[in-house]
């Protein structure tokens, strides 16, 4: 097991260098002018402006040598500058990656507890009406478009009923705590703002549950796959022998088990909603690497285009690498192995 995660330390400069590679190329073939962003289109009629732009933002060398420049840079821990911003863009994801991460965070959480229960519930009481429920709410999680839920959930729960606040991290008449890890949660308790923990817990709930959902289906699908599968083992045919009760069996045996494939399911879902809760970031605006991504891509801002793709890209990587520290902690014959 040792060896494996040696193996994929060793190979993840590679894999980026591979990512970044293939991103640069096909951010090449984009039709489009990323002058635009940065000078303004009545300037591009400025041929003295234009030059002074190209020169500036290296768009005055060929492709080869902005790739080859690009990656020295990033060797250097450089990511390039924002065309938009004109901030580097590493400064630009490390304001807006905290957001994401504590929204991705919440909705893992939601996600992995309710799918796990669900799938759980539908294995044990299967072809009855707990499993077509169970089976109902994950299908739907599953194939409910998330931007209609999201706003469905936002005009119910916001502005029909005012249960919860509407788009944001807080009220806008509230003053934001004093930065230190960038997690609101965390900053509002560092601050002693009780009073702005709350407002930010409840901001987070919507986007989490709404983000939460999708999670949900693809757990409690596989979760009861597995444990169909994992119920009708000898194993579990000889705990119920011995008089073990249907929650230890249920939980401390079949569970533990079944959770062994989901696992690469939970870890591949979590590297995908950084960069993939565009949607959900969009609609509640939600300050995060996913609206900075569209940002990105609507100027044809390729520096920050390429580093949100690298940063999703280290997420699957190090969500692979975490998976298999997973599988070690769960499998005994995995830490056998190791």
């Amino acid at each position: 097991m040792l060896r494996v995660i040696l193996k994929r330390l060793i190979l993840m400069p590679f894999l980026i260098l591979g990512i970044v590679t293939a991103t640069f190329v096909l951010a090449q073939f984009t039709k489009g002018n990323p002058l635009i962003s940065i000078i303004g289109a009545r300037a591009l009629d400025n041929p003295d402006i234009v030059a002074a732009a190209k020169a500036r933002w290296g768009l005055d060398k060929s492709v080869p040598q902005r790739y080859l420049i690009y990656v020295d840079n990033l060797a250097h821990g450089d990511l390039g500058t924002s065309f938009r911003t004109k901030q580097p863009v590493l400064d630009d994801l490390a304001d807006r990656l905290p957001a994401t991460l504590e929204l991705v965070i919440c909705a893992m959480i939601v996600g992995a507890v309710t799918g796990i229960l669900l799938g759980v519930i539908s294995a044990q009481f299967r072809d009855t009406p707990a499993d077509h429920a169970a089976r109902l709410f994950a299908l739907l999680g599953s194939c409910v478009p998330m931007f209609w839920l999201g706003l469905l959930a936002l005009f119910v729960f916001s502005v029909q009923t005012h249960l919860l606040p509407g788009p944001g991290r807080l009220d806008i008449r509230s003053d934001p705590p004093n930065t230190v890890t960038g997690f609101m949660l965390i900053d509002t308790l560092l601050a002693g703002d009780w009073d702005g923990f709350v407002d930010a817990f409840r901001h987070l709930i919507l986007p989490s549950l709404v983000l939460g959902w999708s999670v949900t289906g693809i757990v409690a699908r596989m979760v009861r796959a597995s444990m169909l599968d994992v119920l009708g083992q000898d194993f579990v045919t000889m705990a119920r022998a011995k008089g073990a009760g249907e929650g230890r069996v249920l939980f401390n045996h079949a569970l533990r088990n079944a959770l062994i494939p989901a696992l690469t399911i939970l870890g591949f879902t979590f590297a995908y909603l950084i960069t993939g809760s565009v949607l959900v970031e969009t609609i509640f605006s939600w300050p995060g690497i996913g609206s900075y991504a569209v940002d990105a891509a609507r100027s044809l801002d390729y520096p920050a285009i390429t580093g949100v793709t690298i940063v999703g890209g280290l997420g699957f990587l190090i969500a692979n690498l975490l998976t298999d520290i997973a599988y070690a902690a769960v499998d005994p014959r995995m830490r056998s192995a190791a």
